[in-house]
């Protein structure tokens, strides 16, 4: 069920009353059973056979869990904990990897003179397997390394595993932030209520009036649909960064504030990315919990920069691979990773010349924000090119074909068109260093705001809804 169609405002229409009778008239657990229940149906919209992968990681991971807690035996531990490690991975493995490999085994044979062909796997992609596998990953290896301690009830580890909100595309949340939530009494607060449906609003106009509007002039370029010159291909990439920051960061508000229409806080999972001044800030602000999850469950396994200079770029470099594969089974991925692991560990080494505490001037920042956002759009080309002999043509297209065509002018007008009131509200955001910035306005500026929200989503809202970017991640 996608959060920007008709089926998905029935859904939580009829949802959010019964949840807060539950609460009124029973307690928390009757209203986590409806949201458990709920949950299930909301992904079985897709594809009701995939929910044996979702009941088989949280049944798996609950008991690890209680085994973790009730042993002291560090070899025990380790077993325990590799069973939800392989469960979890080998889910990945068969459903999103398996034909990648087979593919760049059978590429690899054939280049060698070895003739091989491709089996039919017919393999289908759950939708948000990469999610909530990591989100349920988590939590054992937190029981493992005592920061978190498990819960004896199945059915609240159960709907954290599958809140509807954050299930199929985040943010991944950790257990430890999440199930007490989950475990206490909830009531309706009407600021709450307030702050979830404006963030519910702003996310679909993201979505809806932005993303999904930039992209008609991204796809057909990288579908080879229509050809395009450098200056074409530019403002293409910069169509595209607003495409996947709209879709992505407009289903991470919605998920927030529907969850908080509920009383459930959600981490934030994007801070304005694109005004990051350097490589490091650019991952503290996109996909926080993935770059958050990445850090602190592989980076800092693998030493983190407490073993020298070598080992630390060794493991910047793994993360960011594993960071890139994890978007997606394909070369491209690989690519965009290993991209923004060589700029993590120049920036690395650039601050250990000028130091972490280096004062950045006004000039100095704004050519830092304008440098990291090009470095940010050649990964984006990495990141939504269908091949490696698309990302080399595109490259030698933007270095060497700077002819203005018939589609620049109608292409750049496009991209300001659907972008600029998004732009606008970021920069107030950006300088009140306050994300619900409307909020805090008056009544004439909220009444302008959201007729304007409400209006672009109106024009462009029905049917079944365009699916999310990172539905196939």
């Amino acid at each position: 069920m996608l959060f920007n169609s008709l089926d998905f405002l029935f859904f939580f229409a009829l949802l959010i009353p019964a949840y807060y009778a539950l609460g009124r008239f029973f307690s928390f657990r009757a209203q986590n059973m409806l949201l458990l229940v709920g949950s299930y149906y909301f992904y079985a919209y897709w594809d009701y056979r995939f929910l044996g992968l979702i009941v088989l990681s949280t049944v798996v991971d609950y008991f690890v869990g209680l085994r973790l807690q009730d042993t002291e035996d560090e070899p025990t531990r380790k077993r325990w904990l590799w069973v939800s490690v392989c469960v979890n991975l080998g889910m990945l493995a068969i459903f999103k990897y398996l034909g990648f490999f087979v593919d760049s085994f059978i590429d690899a044979a054939n280049a060698l003179g070895v003739e091989a062909h491709r089996p039919t796997l017919g393999i289908l992609l759950p939708v948000g397997i990469s999610f909530y596998t990591f989100q349920t990953m988590s939590y054992t290896i937190d029981i493992y390394r005592r920061k978190l301690e498990p819960t004896t009830s199945f059915a609240d580890f159960a709907l954290f595993v599958a809140f509807f909100p954050q299930l199929v595309a985040g943010p991944i949340e950790r257990a430890r932030a999440l199930l007490p939530q989950l475990q206490s009494e909830r009531t309706f607060h009407l600021d709450r209520f307030r702050e979830g449906l404006h963030l519910m609003v702003w996310g679909m106009f993201k979505k809806v009036f932005v993303a999904d509007q930039v992209a008609k002039i991204v796809d057909p370029v990288f579908t080879g649909e229509v050809s395009a010159s450098g200056i074409d291909m530019y403002i293409v990439l910069v169509a595209f960064a607003m495409q996947i920051y709209g879709d992505f960061s407009g289903y991470t508000d919605i998920a927030r504030g529907v969850a908080k229409v509920m009383g459930i806080d959600l981490m934030l999972n994007f801070n304005l990315p694109y005004i990051s001044k350097h490589p490091s800030e650019f991952w503290e602000r996109w996909h926080i919990s993935l770059s958050s999850w990445l850090r602190e469950y592989l980076y800092f396994s693998l030493g983190g920069n407490r073993l020298g200079v070598v080992k630390t770029y060794r493991n910047l470099m793994l993360t960011m691979l594993l960071g890139g594969l994890w978007h997606g089974a394909a070369w491209n991925f690989v690519i965009w990773g290993a991209f923004h692991g060589s700029i993590l560990m120049i920036w690395h080494r650039i601050q250990s010349q000028i130091g972490r505490d280096y004062r950045w001037g006004r000039v100095q920042s704004a050519i830092a924000i304008v440098t990291m956002f090009q470095f940010t759009l050649l990964g984006w080309l990495f990141f939504r090119a269908t091949s490696a002999a698309q990302i080399a043509d595109f490259t030698t297209t933007l270095l060497t074909d700077w002819r203005i065509t018939e589609n620049t002018g109608d292409w750049g007008m496009h991209v300001v068109f659907y972008c600029w009131f998004l732009w606008g509200i970021q920069m107030l955001q950006w300088r009140s260093g306050n994300l619900n910035w409307i909020l805090d306005r008056n009544a004439f500026v909220q009444t302008a705001f959201y007729v304007y929200c409400v209006l672009g989503i109106a024009q462009f809202f029905g049917g079944p809804g365009a699916e999310f970017i990172y539905f196939q991640f």
